[in-house]
């Protein structure tokens, strides 16, 4: 596949009430699922604000982590229906965080459907009740865990997702514009019931990259087109990147060049670039 890159780039944790307890959840068994076996990667898990579920997440620190010098964190937004520990099995991805010195991070976000917060139904019509709000809330609880557990430097808190994990990365990005350094988006689902032209607005001091493919027969590259028309618009410091003949899924998960361009493009912003800071 050839990528054919436009470029408009101009540079080159609080948490809310789990709700009530007694709410009812479809949680099961399946969404603790694990698929990456790599001895790089930590399976962990932590008690649910308000409820008594533990739910798992995936930690990967490099081995050259000192305390004394703190490390940029990679907040990472799996696809609908994959495992919490999916995106740990990226071409690439473990070992560029491990050249770079990144921390990465794998949410789970509550279900393995449950949105991160930018869907009230999924795309079935499933009304998703309390797992779109528990959905935000577990990405924002596992972040305040490793950077309690973790020295990270607060300048260099990246978000990034593919396809659902998109959608929940321009929702959590909008949710919390102050918190991250710089946001990545593959192949992103759009969020629900909100437009570019008022989403984008709260947060155009965020540099971002957006990957897409001419050929996904799932997030259409009109409509990945339309979001980065929109950006340039607002004066967004962005990267776009079309993969000529890319699909939906293999054009991140396998391949390890495209994997380095996010890693790549973190690799030069951090919140100590934003105009007037």
């Amino acid at each position: 596949m050839k990528a054919r890159h436009l470029f408009t780039l101009t540079l080159l944790a609080a948490l809310g009430a789990a709700g009530p307890a007694g709410a009812e959840s479809t949680r099961t068994a399946e969404d603790d699922a694990r698929a990456i076996d790599d001895p790089r990667v930590q399976h962990l898990s932590y008690p649910f604000p308000g409820t008594d579920e533990s739910i798992p997440y995936a930690l990967f620190v490099p081995s050259g982590y000192d305390p004394a010098e703190p490390a940029p964190l990679l907040v990472s937004l799996h696809g609908l229906g994959r495992t919490y520990d999916w995106l740990m099995g990226y071409h690439g991805l473990l070992d560029l965080a491990e050249a770079r010195g990144f921390v990465v991070v794998t949410p789970l976000g509550y279900t393995r459907r449950g949105w991160y917060g930018s869907r009230r139904t999924d795309v079935d019509g499933r009304e998703l009740g309390v797992e779109a709000e528990r959905s935000e809330q577990d990405v924002m609880a596992v972040l305040a865990r490793v950077r309690e557990a973790l020295a990270i430097d607060p300048d260099r808190i990246y978000l990034w997702g593919h396809s659902m994990g998109g959608a929940g990365t321009w929702h959590l990005a909008a949710q919390h514009p102050d918190l991250w350094a710089g946001i990545g988006l593959v192949a992103p689902a759009p969020p629900e019931g909100v437009t570019a032209a008022e989403l984008l607005p709260r947060i155009r001091h965020l540099p971002a990259i957006v990957i897409q493919g001419t050929d996904d027969d799932l997030v259409s590259a009109s409509l990945t087109r339309s979001w980065v028309a929109a950006m340039a618009e607002l004066g967004m410091q962005h990267l776009y990147v079309e993969i000529d003949g890319g699909d939906h899924s293999l054009l991140i998960s396998q391949d390890r060049d495209n994997m380095r361009r996010i890693i790549d493009f973190f690799g030069i912003v951090c919140r100590c670039h934003r105009p007037g800071d």
